[in-house]
């Protein structure tokens, strides 16, 4: 070939880098993915894995996981019509932003949040309105609405509670943003069961400019599975949906979303340890001198510290990976951790305090 491959790939490309995770996936304590610190139990396993053994894996599943679709509908109350399954939330992250934005569109991104928003408005070649969050990380609900009116963005995300920074928007906030915006708005309510707040849902029938995403990933414990959600009224998700891959879903996945959702007693058990955890963490934080907590409105809590980098190394040095999230805009210093199980959090605190 006599032209530089570079050249005629995706512009976009040269300004965006491939995903890894600082540190790696593999630690004698792993706090650093905000994952549910428990598995599902081996009974509710086997049973899973009896049923899948029955289907015949030489033929394709459903096009869409129809039986997942209608089961979640069903615990969520609302029509089948409105829900639309995907292999994780970020598959459903790619389908929407190919539906809602292409060259010329503007899309409206809080900062700091979740990267892969910032990577797939660029593959689309779309042009990133940034709006900062406060000094305390919470959002600036005055500045979103106003950014977005003057720049007449096509799109708005919002993650809430909000990764990286744990915090997250009232109900009333997101139907002033929703209400206010002349733009399709994505909610991406992935750790909405570790909230405070209340979920956005019931506005879906009030405003049909409005996306509600979920993942199976966080409070289900699912993250091995690639289980994610779309919620919209009818006519909006079937037009977000044409860019959805067919097959995406595996028949494993949509039995063990059923199973899950038959038992989710599972998943208010673990979601009840995590918050009663997670306040222990943050008022054992408060008596370290030179850490700073962030309140969290998630399963992971923000601190900040002197030296990021250096309590990073040591920590991991020590058997236990959290997250440097020091490179996003107003979190200087600050690392990332999920709340795992109780002897994983004691012995996190126990380092921070000799550090």
């Amino acid at each position: 070939m006599k032209r530089d491959l570079r050249a005629i790939l995706n512009p976009a490309l040269e300004h965006i880098e491939t995903y890894k995770v600082e540190g790696g996936q593999e630690a004698e304590v792993k706090l650093n993915q905000n994952e549910n610190p428990f598995d599902l139990p081996s009974w509710l396993k086997d049973k899973i894995l009896d049923q899948f053994r029955l289907e015949p894996w030489n033929r394709y599943p459903d096009i869409l996981p129809y039986r997942g679709m209608a089961a979640y509908a069903s615990f969520l109350g609302v029509s089948p019509e409105s829900v639309i399954m995907s292999n994780g939330s970020n598959e459903m992250l790619y389908t929407i932003f190919m539906a809602c934005l292409g060259a010329g569109r503007k899309v409206l991104i809080p900062e700091p949040s979740f990267s892969l928003y910032d990577k797939l408005a660029r593959l689309q070649q779309a042009e990133v309105v940034e709006v900062l969050m406060h000094d305390d990380l919470s959002f600036d609900v005055d500045a979103i609405i106003e950014a977005a009116r003057r720049e007449k963005v096509d799109f708005i995300v919002l993650s809430t509670p909000n990764n990286p920074t744990s915090k997250s928007l009232t109900h009333s906030q997101i139907e002033r943003i929703v209400d206010a915006a002349d733009a399709i708005v994505l909610v991406d309510e992935a750790y909405v069961e570790f909230s405070r707040e209340q979920s956005a849902l019931d506005l879906i029938g009030r405003y049909p400019n409005l996306i509600v995403l979920r993942t199976m990933s966080k409070a289900l414990a699912l993250a091995g599975m690639r289980i994610g959600f779309a919620i919209a009224n009818p006519e909006l998700l079937a037009e977000i949906s044409k860019p959805k891959i067919p097959f995406a879903s595996s028949r494993l996945a949509e039995i063990t979303l059923l199973e899950v959702l038959q038992n989710y007693s599972l998943v208010t058990d673990a979601v009840k340890y995590i918050l009663g955890e997670r306040a222990r963490i943050e008022a054992e934080l408060a008596g370290i001198p030179g850490v700073y907590t962030f309140e969290s409105d998630t399963n992971f809590l923000i601190i900040r510290v002197a030296n990021a980098s250096e309590v990073f190394r040591k920590l991991k040095e020590a058997g236990v990976l959290v997250r440097n999230v020091s490179s996003y805009p107003l979190m200087e210093n600050c690392l990332r951790f999920n709340v795992g199980i109780k002897e994983e959090n004691d012995r996190l605190l126990e380092l921070l305090k000799n550090l």
